[in-house]
């Protein structure tokens, strides 16, 4: 792998050199400056994409229920694995992971489990039979240099962001193990007490010169690496010094006091990420209703008076259509039920004005039911009846309306002393009377 390798040249090696003993490097940055830091998650949890710079690395997490090791029986598991892609770096062959590959997950997996960052007690189901074995897969998906650091942010977040499966012991036995659908029951965190992260130094020339995140060309120059695992507490997890050139203790002591400045900023980031990504996933299981809009107190006077005009309207309009199509040419009795529609529109009318709250309060008919009313009311519902009757039955009906309506003008002329119910016009249904009587007239007649 190390003869596929990109290899400077002897002007870029100097180049590179000289740029750092002034202080400068290739990229732009200070030699104690991270390149730009970005953490994306997936869909599912456990998933998250990590930039750092030009380097692209992709962490995802499973779990299984396994039967746990004999000298630990009530702990779960953990294991990193690594992928390199060639797709990634020419360098990098398929098949069997090679050196670097090694390397990086036994940086990594030294880093969490040595440090007991994830609770390994927590994730034990049955003593001795059934724990949850955790599964940490890194696809390096673009090499930009300083794969280590990378790595370890990716399998942080996406440890961050797993969800394991609730399970419960039930049986006989009590050793009967039910693992619960997310959808059932929700799915349970891991305990992490603390967030390692690796801090990679490259040193150049005799060691005097260091740089923290190396890019794939400084790679190519350096003499020598450290990477330091340290938490945010100023805990030292693990150290790596993979061969090179030596380093004098004084050395590492003033590494290791600027990794734990820049552990605590890559730590918040972190924890920054992980809250907004739980957040979001919350909301988007929450079920949201539709907002109710209150209704104001003036509004309700406007609509029950729309509503009562609308049912006085209603009730006209049934009233007039029966009659069109009863009696077309009884202009006269028309005029009598037109005009007392009116006269109990406007009583309604007053009725309604003077509401002042309550459902009760706004019924037209609470004051007083007037007789024209009732007779307009008692009118047949639907004119079915009077359509099945013969075209000779129709003829002396209207007949005998005009003559009652003409009968009943001259009495309200004379001034008679009946009483007012004798005075006031009768409904349709007077009018309309038995099938046999107007048979017999009608015989009479011819």
């Amino acid at each position: 792998m190390d003869h596929q390798r990109w290899r400077p040249t002897v002007n870029e090696r100097d180049f590179i050199e000289s740029a750092l003993q002034s202080d400068l490097r290739v990229d732009g940055r200070r030699p104690f400056d991270f390149r730009r830091l970005k953490i994306l998650f997936g869909r599912e949890d456990g998933s998250a994409e990590v930039q750092l710079g030009d380097t692209r690395v992709m962490g995802y997490v499973t779990a299984q229920l396994l039967q746990p090791y004999k000298d630990r029986p009530n702990e779960g598991t953990l294991a990193i694995f690594t992928e390199f892609s060639p797709m990634a770096d020419p360098a990098f062959e398929p098949g069997r992971p090679g050196e670097s590959a090694i390397e990086l997950g036994r940086v990594i997996d030294r880093g969490l489990r040595e440090s007991r960052a994830v609770d390994m007690e927590s994730l034990c189901v049955v003593a001795g039979k059934h724990v949850w074995s955790v599964r940490v897969d890194l696809h390096i998906l673009d090499n930009g240099g300083n794969l280590i650091d990378a790595a370890n942010i990716a399998a942080l977040a996406a440890l961050s962001t797993f969800r394991r499966p609730e399970c419960s012991v039930g049986g006989e036995d009590g050793q009967q193990v039910t693992v619960h659908d997310p959808e059932v029951r929700d799915p349970l965190p891991l305990t992490i007490h603390h967030l390692p992260i690796a801090v990679t130094f490259a040193y150049f020339g005799e060691g005097n010169i260091m740089v923290i995140d190396p890019t794939y060309k400084e790679e190519a120059v350096m003499g020598g690496r450290m990477t330091a695992t340290i938490n945010s507490n100023g805990d030292v997890c693990a150290i790596q010094k993979a061969g090179g050139e030596g380093v004098m203790s004084s050395v590492i002591m003033q590494c290791l006091r600027i990794a734990s400045v820049k552990v605590a900023d890559i730590t918040s980031k972190i924890k920054n990420e992980v809250n907004s990504y739980t957040s979001a996933k919350a909301l988007q299981k929450v079920k949201r209703l539709p907002a109710s809009v209150p209704k104001k107190d003036n509004a309700s006077d406007v609509s029950i008076k729309e509503s009562t005009d609308g049912a006085l309207e209603r009730q006209s309009t049934n009233a007039s259509s029966d009659v069109h199509q009863l009696s077309k040419g009884d202009q006269d009795h028309q005029y009598i039920r037109n005009s007392s529609l009116t006269v109990d529109r406007t009583d309604k009318h007053k009725q309604t004005s003077r509401f002042i709250g309550g459902p009760s309060n706004w019924d037209p008919y609470s004051k007083g039911v007037s007789l024209s009313s009732l007779r307009i009311s008692q009118l047949p519902e639907s004119p079915s009846t009077v359509k099945d009757n013969k075209q000779e039955d129709v003829e002396p009906m209207i007949t005998e309306c005009n003559s009652e309506a003409k009968s009943e003008s001259r009495l309200t002329a004379g001034g008679s002393d009946k009483p007012q119910e004798a005075i006031s016009p009768k409904s349709l249904k007077d009018a309309v009377k038995p099938k046999h009587k107007r048979k017999k007239k009608q015989h009479s007649k011819s």
